[in-house]
C-alpha cells in the first residue's frame, strides 16, 4: 500500500521529534568542547598510535576523539544533530602545547603541606641560617612565641651543603636564646634523620643503647646528640597532626600541585590516620586530584588486614589504595643506604638495613598472596639486591603485569642487578631530581666503580621488559614542580645548568630523551598504578586529564624548560587551574 506524501512528512517529523526527545536532552546536558593547537602537532598525546595531533575532543569526563579540527568536528556531530549547538572550540597559543595530565609517581602529600606551613629549611647553607629561619617562624607566630610547650616542626636541612658537613647537635638549637627550652623537631631533607632540641631529649628520658634498623647518634661520652636516624626516629614523641592540620596541609599541597600541572599523585607511605582522612574526604566530596595511596604501618608482623582496600573510591572515583610500602634501608645523603661494601668516604659503615631479610621475605609473601601491590624503598645496592632476591623467589611463575611490584628509588645497583630487575619485570620508580641533588657528593660516597650503577635511568629503560620507568619527585624532598624532574632527567644538570661533569650533564649517557621523560610522568606512572587504561595518555575513551603549557618542552632549548608555566590544568574535563 502506498503512503501519501503528507503522511510521509508526518512520519518523518514524528521520528525527528522522538529522536530529539529520547537523545537530545542527555546530549545537550553533556559537556562537550574541543581544545586545539593552530599547528598540526601541538598536542602530545603519549599515544604511540597518534603521538601528536591538532585537537582533542572532550565529552563529559572523557576524551571522545583526537585528530584534526575537521576530524573532531565530524565526530562531534552525528545524524539528527540538527538541534545541537555548534561545537565550542578553544585554540591555544601557537607556542603552547597540550600534554596529558602529569603524575608524580612518588611523593608525600601531607608532609609537603606540613613543611610549607611550618618551617621550611631547604636551601639553608649553615646551621646559623637554620636558627634564623626558626627564629623568624617563632616571632611571626604569637601563639607559639608565648607558649614554650608548643612543638616547632621543620624539614629540609642538609648538612652536606654546609661548610663543615657534619651532623648538628641539640645544643646548637639552645645557642639561640629565643629557642632555648623549646620542643623542636627538624627532619633532614631526606626525612631519614631527625634533629631535636635538648628539651625533647629531656622529655624522652632514658634511651636504648641500640635500635634495630636505626641509630641514636652519640658523642664521645656516649650521650645522645639529638640526631636520630631511620627507625630511631620512632622514639621521638612528636605529636601526630590533627584532622584540622591534615586538611590544611592537604589544601596547601593540592593548590601547589594543580598550579604545576599535577593531576595524579602516588602517596608513597600513607599511615592509617591519613588513609582515614582521605577516605572521609572522598566520601563527602570529590578529591581535587587523583590519589594512589601506598599504605604503611611500622610493625614487622603482617598488617595488610588492617588496611581498607579502595578502588576508584568515593565521589568521582579518584581515590585508590591497593598497594603497600615497605622500607629496607635509609638514604645516601645520611649514609643510611645499605651497601654491599663500606662507604668510600666512611669505611666504618655500610649503611643501615631497617628490616631483616627473612622478615621482609615473609611480609612480601603475605602481601602478594592477599592481592596487594608490593612497593619497597631501596636505595643502596645491598638493599636492592636483597629485594630482588625476594621478588625473584616470591613472584616466580607470576604474571608480573598483574602483580607489578615496584622498587621505590632503585638508586644504587650493580650492573647485574640492573639487568635482573628488567628481566624479572620489576618496576623501578625513580626520582631524577635525586640524581642532580646527590651528584655533588655521590661519587665520594660510592667510589668510581659503584657510581656507574647509580641513578642509571637510561640503563633501566634499556633493560626493562616493556620500557616502563615511572618518574616522581619525592616532594617535599625535592620540589613539587614535575618539570624539575623532567629537566633533571633529560639534562642531568642542576637548575643553574651545572654538573660535576660540566654542561653535558652528570654521566650524560644516562640522560633520558624528552619523550621518555614525558612518558615516565604520564603513561608509565599510570601503568605503575594499574590505571593505564584510564589515564596517562590522550587517547579516545580515557579520562580527560590534560595540561596546557606555555611553551613546547619537547623542542625548546634545555635552558628554557624550567621557565615553563602552566596555563591550564584539567581533570575529568573540568578546568581546575588556569583557563582554556
Amino acid at each position: 500500500m502506498s503512503v501519501d506524501p503528507p503522511q510521509t512528512w508526518i512520519a518523518l517529523a514524528v521520528v525527528l521529534v522522538l529522536s530529539a526527545v529520547l537523545y537530545g536532552p542527555s546530549q545537550i546536558s553533556t559537556r562537550e568542547y574541543a581544545v586545539c593547537s593552530p599547528t598540526s602537532e601541538g598536542v602530545y598525546t603519549v599515544d604511540p598510535a597518534h603521538p601528536t595531533v591538532q585537537c582533542i575532543l572532550v565529552r563529559d569526563t572523557h576524551i571522545a576523539d583526537t585528530g584534526s579540527l575537521a576530524d573532531i568536528t565530524a565526530c562531534s556531530r552525528g545524524f539528527l544533530d540538527f538541534w545541537r549547538p555548534s561545537l565550542k572550540v578553544s585554540f591555544i597559543d601557537p607556542k603552547s602545547i597540550i600534554v596529558p595530565g602529569l603524575a608524580d609517581a612518588h611523593a608525600h602529600v601531607l608532609s609537603y603541606g606540613s613543611v610549607k606551613l611550618n618551617v621550611d629549611l631547604s636551601g639553608c647553607t649553615s646551621k646559623q641560617e637554620v636558627l634564623e629561619r626558626l627564629v623568624d617562624f617563632v616571632t611571626a607566630r604569637p601563639d607559639i612565641l608565648s607558649d614554650p610547650s608548643t612543638w616547632i616542626e621543620g624539614m629540609g636541612w642538609d648538612h652536606n651543603i654546609w661548610a663543615v658537613p657534619e651532623y648538628p647537635h641539640a645544643d646548637d638549637l639552645d645557642a639561640e636564646p629565643l629557642l632555648r627550652g623549646r620542643r623542636i623537631y627538624l627532619e633532614r631533607i631526606d626525612c631519614h634523620v631527625a634533629w631535636v632540641s635538648r628539651r625533647v631529649l629531656q622529655l624522652m628520658g632514658e634511651l636504648p643503647n641500640t635500635v634495630n634498623g636505626g641509630q641514636i647518634v652519640r658523642d664521645g661520652s656516649a650521650n645522645p646528640t639529638g640526631i636520630f636516624v631511620d627507625k630511631a626516629k620512632s622514639l621521638i614523641p612528636v605529636p601526630s597532626p590533627s584532622e584540622a592540620d591534615m586538611l590544611r596541609y592537604f589544601d596547601k599541597t593540592v593548590k601547589d600541585a594543580l598550579a604545576v600541572g599535577l593531576t595524579s599523585i602516588h602517596e608513597a607511605s600513607t599511615d592509617p590516620d591519613a588513609i582515614e582522612f582521605y577516605k572521609q574526604y572522598a566520601e563527602s566530596e570529590k578529591l581535587p586530584l587523583r590519589l594512589y595511596l601506598m599504605g604503611h604501618l611500622s610493625p614487622a608482623e603482617y598488617w595488610g588486614d588492617k588496611l581498607p582496600r579502595l578502588v576508584d573510591y568515593g565521589v568521582g572515583g579518584r581515590l585508590n589504595l591497593r598497594s603497600i610500602k615497605l622500607f629496607v634501608d635509609g638514604s645516601l645523603g645520611s649514609s643510611g643506604a645499605a651497601l654491599l661494601e663500606p662507604y668510600s668516604d666512611n669505611p666504618a659503615t655500610s649503611g643501615i638495613m631497617r628490616i631483616q631479610e627473612d622478615v621482609l621475605s615473609d611480609l612480601v609473601k603475605r602481601f602478594h598472596a592477599n592481592g596487594w601491590q608490593v612497593n619497597i624503598h631501596c636505595t643502596g645496592d645491598r638493599a636492592n639486591r636483597a629485594v630482588l632476591d625476594i621478588f625473584e623467589d616470591v613472584f616466580a611463575g607470576t604474571n608480573m603485569s598483574e602483580a607489578r611490584p615496584r622498587i621505590e628509588h632503585a638508586q644504587i645497583m650493580t650492573h647485574e642487578d640492573l639487568e635482573r630487575m628488567g628481566r624479572l619485570g620489576v618496576i623501578p620508580s625513580v626520582q631524577p631530581a635525586h640524581a642532580t641533588s646527590d651528584m655533588w657528593y655521590a661519587k665520594q660516597r660510592l667510589g668510581p666503580e659503584r657510581i656507574r650503577g647509580a641513578y642509571a635511568y637510561r640503563t633501566m629503560i634499556q633493560t626493562s621488559r616493556n620500557q616502563i620507568l615511572p618518574l616522581g619527585s619525592d616532594f617535599p624532598v625535592e620540589g613539587i614542580n614535575p618539570l624539575l624532574g623532567f629537566y633533571a632527567a633529560v639534562t642531568r644538570l642542576s637548575v643553574s645548568g651545572q654538573s660535576p661533569h660540566g654542561p653535558q650533564g652528570w654521566y650524560p649517557e644516562q640522560r633520558l630523551t624528552r619523550f621518555q621523560a614525558l612518558k615516565g610522568m604520564t603513561l608509565d606512572a599510570a601503568y605503575a598504578s594499574f590505571s593505564e587504561s584510564v589515564i596517562g595518555s590522550l587517547t579516545m575513551g580515557k579520562k580527560a586529564d590534560f595540561v596546557v603549557l606555555d611553551r613546547d618542552i619537547m623542542t625548546v632549548p634545555e635552558s628554557e624548560i624550567l621557565g615553563t608555566e602552566v596555563l591550564a590544568t584539567v581533570i575529568d574535563g573540568e578546568v581546575v587551574y588556569g583557563g582554556l
